[in-house]
């Protein structure tokens, strides 16, 4: 009896030890995520105020060239708080807002310095000058806000959950989508664009929560025996979603799915990432095993980029007509350099599907369309949009001058228009 007494103190004490431990680690890991936060938090704030500038400084100016600079800043800085918005999780819905507002407002600047059509920049941007303005106080009021709760994960998880908003941030939500509605009112065009942004085409029937959970542990079988807690998008929501966060071990993060149908929109891990032990080939191998198991066998690969910690993976949906890749149906995956696992995933474009219209595809003699000091690397099909929401059958050609620049350039391979030109190196 005593023998097993000591036993049962020893082994009493060493859970305690082993929970005291895995306490710190997992309060050391909520430290560091919420560390990134608050950084991009601080990062969108501030470009978010450049942003507001720009725009205002824009209408200093009657000279073309002058007003020229000042748009291009603009369409430069929407981009980069669009980038910065992505980085921060403020929810599926605000986050749509704010990329469809951003991404408006750099389209409007680049189509004004494509068509020189000034007046009706000066005419509509000096109210979306004073939006921006009023956006962009109720935003440092909001992150202001979430430095006042000390660091504390649990808060910040509470002001993104979907159910019981935080008031500052659900201000800036509300005021972005009155804006959007006024600066920016949709076209037909953009009217059935906003649609498919919308999800308003899937037909699928509706998932319970239970079914959602079970989903999420078959899609991603490492995080199986996670702590998870389900919430469910608001009334207002664009579409309904259900919101799953989930902590287990090092591992804290989220995935999204559709109600209609349980589609994944979005999963995220973070977590600790050891030194690179996998080869280029070996991540590629494990991502495409990752697309079989996410049940997207209708991909191609389309690029790779690398960060001292992970790889990010682009692929597109493959036009079975004629086999082009779709850009816009895109899957976006990210894979630790430590192990190959699956970090991210946003399949957001995937499931949007576009609506491809019958294209002819006419040849083009590359030695006539380009100079002689030309030469073309490399073609393939591919469909992209043409700045009108229209899906354009083009062909995408990486091409050499001089045997030093190269470039990425989008003809419509109908009518042989150039719709981009990217230098490259």
């Amino acid at each position: 009896m005593r023998t097993m007494l000591v036993i049962l103190t020893a082994a009493v004490i060493g859970l305690g030890a082993y929970s005291i431990n895995m306490h710190g680690k997992n309060a050391s890991l909520q430290r560091t995520v919420l560390a990134q936060y608050t950084d991009n938090l601080t990062d969108a704030s501030e470009k978010l105020s450049h942003l507001q500038q720009a725009v205002s400084q824009s209408l200093l100016f009657r000279d073309d060239d002058a007003i020229h600079n000042e748009l291009d800043s603009v369409w430069r800085l929407s981009s980069d708080v669009r980038s910065s918005m992505s980085n921060i999780p403020i929810g599926q819905e605000m986050s749509n807002d704010w990329l469809s507002y951003l991404g408006r407002l750099g389209d409007e600047a680049k189509k004004t310095s494509k068509t020189g059509d000034y007046k009706a920049w000066r005419e509509k941007m000096p109210q979306v000058s004073t939006n921006l303005q009023s956006l962009s106080d109720e935003w440092s009021g909001a992150t202001v806000d979430f430095y006042k709760n000390n660091g504390k994960m649990d808060v910040w998880l509470r002001q993104v959950d979907t159910k019981n908003p935080n008031t500052t941030f659900d201000n800036v939500q509300k005021t972005l989508k009155d804006y959007s509605e006024k600066d920016f009112p949709l076209t037909l065009s953009e009217s059935d664009w906003q649609k498919k942004i919308d999800l308003k085409a899937l037909q699928d029937s509706a998932i319970t929560e239970k079914e959602a959970l079970e989903k999420v542990k078959h899609l991603f079988p490492i995080i199986k025996d996670a702590t998870f807690t389900v919430t469910k998008s608001s009334d207002t929501s664009s579409y309904p979603f259900y919101h799953i966060q989930f902590h287990q071990g090092i591992r804290l993060g989220y995935v999204d799915l559709t109600e209609k149908g349980g589609h994944l929109i979005s999963y995220l891990v973070e977590r600790p990432v050891d030194e690179a032990r996998l080869s280029q080939d070996e991540i590629m191998k494990k991502a495409e095993e990752y697309l079989k198991l996410l049940g997207m066998n209708d991909v191609a690969f389309v690029e790779s980029r690398e960060n001292h910690q992970a790889w990010h993976v682009t692929f597109a949906r493959v036009h079975p007509g004629d086999n082009a890749l779709i850009y816009a149906d895109g899957v976006q995956l990210k894979l630790a350099k430590d192990t190959g696992e699956l970090l991210g995933a946003n399949a957001m474009e995937y499931i949007q599907a576009e609506t491809i219209k019958p294209q002819t595809a006419k040849p083009i003699d590359w030695k006539t369309f380009f100079d002689d000091n030309v030469k073309v690397e490399e073609v393939r099909n591919i469909y992209t949009d043409n700045g009108q929401f229209e899906q354009r059958l083009c062909y995408e050609v990486i091409a050499v001058r001089d045997a030093q620049e190269t470039f990425r350039i989008v003809i419509d391979a109908e009518n042989h228009n150039v719709l981009k030109v990217e230098y490259l190196t």
